[in-house]
Parts: structure tokens; C-alpha cells; sequence
């Protein structure tokens, strides 16, 4: 009998160990709290991803499917004509330039990842959708917003850290690597993604945090608070450990699924409102001294200089941009004023005008994500082009104001002996 025992004891171990052998390394099966967590890990263009994941929500049938994508990604996605119903003049006064440009640029990175593959970014989150409708399963889209996603990356890093990251996009925009389905399926293995993660870290510490860290924190939040004993996660792969990790905080009460502090965009602080002020405050100052202590030839010529400077610049960069020859004119003109205004830039000013006089078209819409991977893209398809002219009369009225400014100090320098004197004779 007790042979008989050990015999099937051994068997049930054997079976769990085949069990346990046979769950792929891009899933997790997690119990916490009477409650079961699995995590399907995938790269967002690969064909097997989006297999993997109809095949394992028909297998698992959990009671709620949770998506690592938001509300709006979601409708986008089932929406092809979601681009048609896209008004780039309200963007612009939105003050969301950047954000649509950075979004356009990763989601076309993306796509021309997918091409070998003939899969395109999303494609195993659409999977997921389909299947659990298919299935009447609920579900549920965890994931953070990309548009605060993209603005707290953007607010919490320092200049140089903007630096690095408008020249991480530049170089994924125009990119022609080619990536073949084998190295996209590389990057669910842990230690691909492990790599690439310290890369991204030691690179980029304060955009991993707020892309990677953050994010899981988040993803596991709305996974807890999702209905049901049984939740099935699709997740890019790398979010996986820090999922898990957040997973078991929560279970343990170690920490609460509120993520009201990482959901919205961190209000500019005290110190950076007054500083959008100490430039333009600091320039008139300067034109000032000029006036008092240099005489009406130096007091205009300062005036003159940072017209010329601000103006000049923010044309040229209208005419790399093949801005039309009145938007070039009004980048001329207006650079001098919008570079001492806080509230609104000459980038801004720039893309209405430009979307006024050439309206973008239905296939301007249609071809976005396509031309956005190439420079030709940029100038031939309009809606590219107006933000084109937005980033580059911005670069450029940005060079006018640095080189204006340079020129003051030299010019204030020369003033400084009749200041001293001055300050001298009234004490």
C-alpha cells in the first residue's frame, strides 16, 4: 500500500513537473488571494504574439481579459477612420505639437518593425478584443493614457534629458533598420528584454521611470481592481516582472491600487512660472540698460538685433521645412514677439497658419502612418509637413533667441564700467 502510495505521489509530481515545463516563458501564472493572475507577455508586432494570444484566452476562459491599452487607443483601433476625424488646428492650439509628432513617430517605428512580419503594432491587443468578445468576456483596458504618458516623460526631465530624448525619436523616425520576425521574437525572452531595460536605464533613467516603472505600477493597479477570480493580462513582454512584482504588493497590502499621483501631468512649479517670465522680463531689461547707459544708438540696435536674430532664424527654419512663402513671412514676423510670450509660440503660430493655406486631404489622413518612417514623408504629406514647420520654425526662433541673447551680454559687458559708475555715484 505504501508503495503504491509513493508511486502515485511520484506520478502527480512528475505531472505537475510536465505541467509546469510546458507553460511558455512569455506566460505567468500568479495565485494571489484566492485570486488567479495570467500574464501573456508579447511583442507588439509579432505574428506568434497574436496567435498566443487567441490560443490561450480560448484555453484559459478567465473572467475578465485586461488590455494593455487605453480607452482611446482602443477606439482608434477599431476605428479606421479614426485619422479622418483628426482637426490639426486644434492640436496646435492644444499646445500638442510635440505630443501628436512623438506619437506619430513611435507608432510609425513600430509599423516598420512589423513589416517583415506582416503584422501591424497592435495587432495581438485587437487578438485579445476579438477573442474575448467571441468568448463574452469582459474586457478591460488598463493602461494608462498615451498622452499623459508622453507629457510626464517629458515634465520630469531635465534639458539634457529632452535632449536625448527629441534625438532617440529623430533616429527612430528615420531609422531603415530592418527587423526580421526572429529578432522581434527575441525580445520576449527575459534576457533580451533584461538588456535592453538597463540600456534604456542607464540611457534614460527618468523616461524608463515613467514609460516601464510607472506603468507597471499602473497596469497592476487596474489588473487588481478588474472583476473577477480569474484575470488574463496582454502585456508588452518587458512589463511582466514589474506586473508581477506590483501584483504581490498589492495582494500583501504593501501598496494600494490609487494611481491618482503617476495619472496626470505634474503642474509646472512655482519656480518654472516664474522662470517663462525671467527671459522676456530679462531681454526688455537688457534694451533698457542699452537705452540708459549706451545711448539711443545702442538701445536700438539691440532692438534690432533680437528682431533680426529671432526673425531670421525662425525663416530659415520655415524653409527647411518648405513652409509656403507666407508662412515663412509670418515666422519672420511674429518670432520676435512669440519668443517674449510665454502663452504661445511661433511654432504655433506657424502650423495654423500653414494648415490654413494648404488644407491637409482624406489622403493625407490615410498615409500618416506610412510617410511618417521616411524625410520624403514629412514634405509630401501635409499634415507631417505642418508639424515639420511647427519643429523647425520653433528650432529655429529657439537658435535667434540664444544667439540674440549672447550678443546683449557682449554689448552690456562693454556698458558694464558706465553701470559700476553709475550705482557708484548714487550710493
Amino acid at each position: 500500500m505504501s508503495n503504491d502510495i509513493q508511486a502515485d505521489q511520484s506520478e502527480i509530481e512528475q505531472n505537475q513537473e510536465q505541467e509546469v515545463e510546458t507553460v511558455p516563458a512569455t506566460q505567468k501564472f500568479i495565485e494571489l488571494n484566492g485570486r488567479k493572475f495570467i500574464l501573456v507577455g508579447t511583442a507588439h508586432v509579432s505574428a506568434k504574439s497574436v496567435e498566443e494570444v487567441k490560443n490561450v484566452i480560448r484555453e484559459q476562459n478567465p473572467d475578465a481579459v485586461a488590455i494593455e491599452l487605453d480607452e482611446k487607443r482602443r477606439q482608434s483601433m477599431e476605428d479606421p477612420e479614426a485619422w479622418r476625424k483628426m482637426d490639426i488646428i486644434k492640436v496646435l492650439k492644444n499646445k500638442q505639437g510635440f505630443l501628436m509628432l512623438a506619437n506619430l513617430v513611435l507608432s510609425g517605428y513600430q509599423k516598420r518593425m512589423g513589416t517583415n512580419s506582416g503584422v501591424k503594432p497592435g495587432d495581438e491587443m485587437m487578438a485579445a478584443i476579438e477573442t474575448a468578445k467571441e468568448l463574452n468576456i469582459p474586457q478591460v483596458m488598463v493602461d494608462r493614457p498615451i498622452a499623459v504618458t508622453l507629457r510626464r516623460a517629458w515634465a520630469i526631465n531635465s534639458f539634457w534629458g529632452k535632449m536625448k530624448l527629441l534625438s532617440s525619436l529623430a533616429v527612430s523616425a528615420f531609422s531603415k533598420e530592418e527587423v526580421n520576425p526572429e529578432q522581434i521574437e527575441k525580445l520576449k525572452q527575459n534576457s533580451e528584454m533584461d538588456s535592453m531595460m538597463a540600456e534604456l536605464s542607464d540611457y534614460m533613467p527618468k523616461v524608463k521611470e515613467v514609460l516601464i516603472d510607472e506603468r507597471d505600477r499602473y497596469l497592476a493597479s487596474h489588473m487588481w481592481e478588474a472583476q473577477g477570480n480569474n484575470v488574463l493580462a496582454v502585456l508588452g513582454a518587458g512589463h511582466l516582472p514589474g506586473v508581477e512584482s506590483w501584483l504581490k504588493k498589492l495582494a500583501s497590502g504593501e501598496a494600494k491600487p490609487d494611481c491618482t499621483d503617476i495619472s496626470s501631468v505634474p503642474p509646472a512649479s512655482t519656480a518654472s512660472k516664474i522662470l517663462a517670465w525671467v527671459l522676456p522680463a530679462l531681454v526688455i531689461a537688457l534694451i533698457v540698460v542699452g537705452f540708459v547707459f549706451g545711448g539711443r544708438k545702442t538701445g536700438f540696435d539691440l532692438v534690432w538685433r533680437w528682431i533680426v536674430y529671432n526673425g531670421v532664424f525662425a525663416g530659415i527654419g520655415g524653409i527647411i521645412a518648405a513652409a509656403h512663402p507666407i508662412t515663412i513671412l509670418v515666422a519672420v514676423l511674429t518670432a520676435p514677439f512669440t519668443s517674449l510670450c510665454p502663452f504661445i509660440g511661433v511654432g504655433m503660430v506657424t502650423g495654423i497658419v500653414q494648415a490654413s493655406i494648404n488644407k491637409p486631404k482624406v489622403e493625407d489622413m490615410e498615409n500618416i502612418q506610412k510617410d511618417v518612417s521616411s524625410i520624403k514623408g514629412f514634405y509630401k504629406n501635409r499634415i507631417l509637413r505642418i508639424l515639420w514647420i511647427f519643429l523647425w520654425t520653433t528650432i529655429g526662433s529657439t537658435v535667434g533667441t540664444i544667439l540674440a541673447g549672447t550678443s546683449f551680454v557682449v554689448t552690456i559687458k562693454r556698458l558694464f564700467g558706465k553701470i559700476v559708475a553709475f550705482f557708484k555715484g548714487g550710493v
